[in-house]
C-alpha cells in the first residue's frame, strides 16, 4: 500500500507539485517579503529653498524630485498621482512635510523620520490622516473578494461540464469556443460585480473610508480587472480533469496574490527579485487602483499605467483560454476525425 500511494503521489503532477511548490514559496515569501519595515520612501521638496533642504536630509528619503519653481500645489499633486510618498514643501514659513497615507507602512516610517529629523517641519498626512489600517485594507480586499470569486468559482465551471459528461454535448453545438467561454463567463461576471458593490458600500458605511474619486474610473478598473480573474479561473479549468485539481490550481494561483500584491506587505519593503513577482500580479494594480480612486481621488490620467495592464493581461489570459479549450470545442475537428476512424473500421485490415 505504501509504494502503491507512493506511485499514485508521483503521477499526480498536480499535487505533487503542491506538496513541493507551496512551502519553497512560503519559505521564500517569508523570508524576503515579510518585512513591514521600509527602507526609503519617495520624495519631493519644492519650494525656493528646495535644493538646500533636500541636500539636508537622511538617506531615507530617496528625493527623486526637487522644483524650486513649484509650489504647494504641485506637490499635492505628486501625491495624489501617486508619484512620490512625501512632499517637503519650503518657503519663508518653514518647510512642510505633506505625506501620504493611503501608502500606510511607508507613511508610518516617513512620518517617525521626520519627528526625530530634529529639523522642525509641520508633518501633514493627506488621504488617511489617522493613518488607519482599514482605509487602506478595504480598497485591497474588494479586489482579494473579486480574485476569490474569479479564480476558484470560476475554475469549478468548466470542470463541472467535464465531469457530468455534458462536455460533448457543447462539442456538437453549433457555436464556438470564445461563445461557450463568454456565456460561461457573464453570470460570474455579474454576481462577482454586485459582491464589489456591497463589499464597497459596506467598507464605506462600516468603516467610514472615504470614496473621494470617479466611480467611473473605479468601475473601469474593476471591470478589467473582473475580466482577468475570470479568465485565469477559465484557464484552470481548461487544464483540470476534476474539481479537486481545479481547486489545487485556483490555490496555487491565488496565495501569491495574497501574499505578494502588497495587500499586507509592502512592494517597498520587499527584496528585489519577489517584488517584481508581485508586479506580474492582477490583484496589485487592482490595489493601485482601488487606493488611488477611493483614498486619493487620483483621476484616470495617473492610473492609466495599472489600467493598461489589466488590459493587457485580459487579452493574453482570454486568448489562451480560448485556445487551450478549442481543442476540446472544436466541431469541425471532431467532424474530421470521424470518417478517418470509419474508413479505417472499413478498411480490408
Amino acid at each position: 500500500m505504501i509504494i502503491k500511494e507512493f506511485r499514485e503521489l508521483v503521477r499526480d503532477h498536480r499535487t505533487l507539485a503542491l506538496l513541493v511548490a507551496m512551502p519553497l514559496l512560503l519559505l521564500v515569501v517569508f523570508g524576503y517579503a515579510a518585512n513591514f519595515s521600509v527602507d526609503r520612501v519617495d520624495t519631493a521638496v519644492v519650494g525656493p529653498e528646495a535644493e538646500q533642504v533636500a541636500g539636508t536630509l537622511p538617506g531615507f528619503f530617496d528625493v527623486s524630485t526637487t522644483e524650486p519653481s513649484e509650489g504647494e500645489d504641485d506637490a499635492r499633486d505628486l501625491l495624489r498621482d501617486d508619484i512620490v510618498d512625501v512632499a517637503l514643501v519650503t518657503g519663508e514659513g518653514g518647510t512642510r512635510a505633506l505625506v501620504d497615507g493611503s501608502n500606510l507602512f511607508a507613511a508610518q516610517s516617513a512620518v517617525a523620520a521626520l519627528k526625530t529629523s530634529g529639523q522642525g517641519m509641520t508633518v501633514e498626512v493627506l488621504y488617511n490622516p489617522d493613518l488607519k489600517t482599514s482605509w487602506v485594507m478595504i480598497p485591497a480586499i474588494i479586489g482579494l473578494i473579486l480574485t476569490f470569486i474569479g479564480t476558484i468559482i470560476t475554475s469549478i465551471g468548466l470542470v463541472r461540464e467535464r465531469e457530468a459528461g455534458t462536455l460533448e454535448q457543447l462539442a456538437v453545438m453549433p457555436i464556438g469556443p470564445s461563445t461557450v467561454i463568454l456565456g460561461k463567463v457573464t453570470p460570474y461576471f455579474v454576481l462577482a460585480a454586485l459582491d464589489m458593490a456591497v463589499v464597497t458600500v459596506l467598507g464605506m458605511l462600516l468603516f467610514d473610508v472615504p470614496f473621494n474619486g470617479h466611480v467611473l474610473t473605479f468601475a473601469l478598473g474593476a471591470v478589467l480587472f473582473l475580466l482577468v480573474v475570470l479568465g485565469i479561473g477559465i484557464f484552470i479549468s481548461t487544464i483540470s480533469q476534476t474539481a479537486g485539481q481545479a481547486i489545487q490550481s485556483a490555490f496555487f494561483v491565488l496565495l501569491p496574490q495574497i501574499l505578494l500584491s502588497g495587500m499586507i506587505f509592502p512592494l517597498e519593503a520587499m527584496a528585489a527579485g519577489v517584488r517584481w513577482i508581485g508586479y506580474l500580479l492582477p490583484l496589485t494594480y487592482f490595489t493601485m487602483i482601488s487606493q488611488g480612486v477611493m483614498l486619493r481621488g487620483a483621476p484616470i490620467t495617473a492610473l492609466w499605467l495599472p489600467l493598461v495592464v489589466l488590459a493587457v493581461m485580459a487579452l493574453v489570459v482570454f486568448t489562451a483560454a480560448t485556445l487551450r479549450f478549442r481543442r476540446d470545442l472544436a466541431p469541425e475537428r471532431k467532424v474530421k476525425d470521424q470518417p478517418r476512424s470509419t474508413d479505417r473500421s472499413r478498411s480490408p485490415a
